[in-house]
This record gives C-alpha cells, sequence and structure tokens, in this order.
C-alpha cells in the first residue's frame, strides 16, 4: 500500500481541490491498482474543512482529528497511521497544493529512500507583482536542487523509520526529516519530477511556513538571497 499524509487547519478554501488532485494521482494506471490511502488529519479545525474531507470516498480517504496545532505532530500521526497499516512508501503534501496526476508514479519511479520535489505557483495575485520574478530568479529548478517543501516529499517507510521519523516541530519539520534522512546515508533524490501546484497566499497556517517565504521575498532588497 501507498499512503498519502494532508496536515489540514482550517483549509476549507483549498482542501476540495487538494483531494480531487490527490484522487486522480490515487487512480492513475501506471501504479497497477496498488491501493493508495491518504490521510487527513485535521488539526484543530474549526471550519468546514472536516465536512469537505468526508465527502470524498471513504474507501481511499481517512480523517484522523488531533489538536495539537503543530504541522510536525500532524505528519507524524498520519505517518503512524500508515505504518500500522503496512504502508511501503509515505508521500506527503499540503491542503493548500494540488499534486500532479503522475505526482506518485514520479516519486516511486525514482527508486530513492526518499524524494524532494519542488512547488511551481500558479496564481501570483495574492502577492506584490514583484514576489513572482523574485521567486523565480532564486529558486533553483533542476535536478541536484536542495529544496525541501513538505507539500512535495515522499519516503520509504524503511528509511523513515530508521530516520526516526517526523518530529514535532512547528515548523521546518520538513528539513529536520531530510536532515535525520542525510544522518543515516540514505538515498534522496532532488528531483524535478514529482510536480505539485501550492499557494501563494499571503497569511499562512504557521510562522516560518512558505507563505512566510514569500512575505521575506516581498520586503527583502535587492541581492539578498533567501532560499525556501
Amino acid at each position: 500500500m501507498i499512503g498519502v499524509v494532508v496536515p489540514v487547519h482550517n483549509e476549507e478554501d483549498h482542501l476540495e481541490a487538494c483531494l480531487r488532485a490527490l484522487a486522480m494521482a490515487a487512480t492513475h494506471p501506471a501504479l497497477g491498482g496498488e491501493a493508495v490511502r491518504v490521510v487527513i488529519v485535521l488539526d484543530a479545525c474549526d471550519d468546514g474543512s472536516a465536512a469537505i474531507a468526508q465527502r470524498h470516498a471513504p474507501e481511499r480517504i481517512t480523517c484522523l482529528a488531533i489538536a495539537a496545532r503543530n504541522v510536525g505532530e500532524a505528519r507524524r500521526a498520519g505517518a503512524q497511521h500508515l505504518l500500522a497499516r503496512q504502508a511501503r512508501w509515505l508521500a506527503f503534501t499540503d491542503a493548500d497544493s494540488r499534486v500532479a496526476p503522475d505526482w506518485l508514479v514520479a516519486q516511486l519511479a525514482l527508486r530513492a529512500d526518499a524524494v524532494c520535489g519542488l512547488v511551481t505557483v500558479e496564481d501570483w495575485s495574492p502577492q506584490p507583482p514583484h514576489v513572482a520574478t523574485r521567486f523565480a530568479a532564486r529558486y533553483r529548478r533542476e535536478e541536484g536542487h536542495r529544496h525541501v517543501h513538505g507539500a512535495n516529499l515522499g519516503v520509504c517507510s524503511h528509511a523513515y523509520r530508521r530516520a526516526g521519523g517526523f518530529l514535532p516541530h512547528p515548523v521546518s519539520e520538513d528539513v529536520a526529516l531530510i536532515e535525520a534522512l542525510q544522518a543515516i546515508n540514505a538515498h534522496i533524490a532532488w528531483s524535478t519530477l514529482p510536480q505539485v501546484t501550492t499557494s501563494a497566499r499571503a497569511r499562512g497556517r504557521l510562522a516560518g511556513g512558505f507563505a512566510d517565504h514569500l512575505a521575506m521575498l516581498a520586503t527583502a532588497h535587492e541581492g539578498e538571497t533567501l532560499l525556501p
């Protein structure tokens, strides 16, 4: 089984599109019919996120409710649920993101212990006009990049366990996991192949996330190096 974890904190504006994209990725013909289970970790949600998740296919989606207000804890809880059900691969994305139809296929095809993919923003309208230009100038879109995004991450179950899994960090939990994987000499693919489109919203759900990075780009002086 392949597992997918989506941490959610009040994401009713984005979750429907996220789940529709995941449904396409989970049924891609190249997966050969292998079961894909999506775990939506509803972390202290008090909006319509739970109702949106529950409308989707119950044979493929599980909802977990926690009250941690902590993205590291949410990812960890989802991963533990899937590991207990013998998932061989764990893929992670975010509720304000849309994975490509071949997202899982692309991750698995790299035959790595872990895969770090890139993100693309299609709608820059929530940001000042210069942010898109600054982001493009600083963001490496090439094989061997060193960007880490929780919205586009995959890891085999064996390596995840050996590395100790996600730590309950409120920010940079994805970077901490990759550092732990590097410490055990896991094979990490830094690839452009798994594609994810994410939001350029001006106000994120956690301090230090992608929205805060874009906010830094909005106010940075020309010539500063600010990589996510």
